[in-house]
């Protein structure tokens, strides 16, 4: 189960920005998961409610974004989001396709509690 060692990253870079940012918590995290990443975002989301156990992200809510699988024919230049995976260009029949969307992995944002750095009157 590669998630969890993908969790594992991600949370080096949360915990990293909470550092950074001197967050009390980090309350959500949103990330980007392509069809063709390799991840299933079930697993993930395990990966991620347990990993977070115990840390500063303890009530963080995972939201897991699946861009839609577009691929963009290099021939005709038509641009085609698929829920199937065969790669011909539905206007040309091109196989010279390039894919714009579905690899991506990406951590798209970090919700997180700050002290306010000014005091109250």
């Amino acid at each position: 189960m590669h998630e969890l060692s993908l969790v594992a990253s991600m949370f080096e870079a949360l915990l990293e920005q909470a550092r950074h940012h001197k967050a009390r918590r980090i309350t959500g995290v949103k990330v980007q998961v392509g069809a063709l990443a390799g991840v299933v975002p079930e697993l993930l989301e395990s990966a991620f409610d347990s990993y977070k156990k115990g840390t500063i992200a303890d009530g963080a809510v995972l939201t897991i974004v699946k861009p839609p699988f577009t691929i963009r024919c290099r021939a005709c230049g038509t641009e085609t989001v698929r829920t199937d995976f065969a790669l011909a260009c539905p206007a040309c029949a091109s196989a010279d396709l390039e894919i714009v969307h579905g690899m991506e992995l990406v951590l798209e944002k970090i919700e997180m509690e700050i002290d306010d750095p000014l005091p109250a009157p």
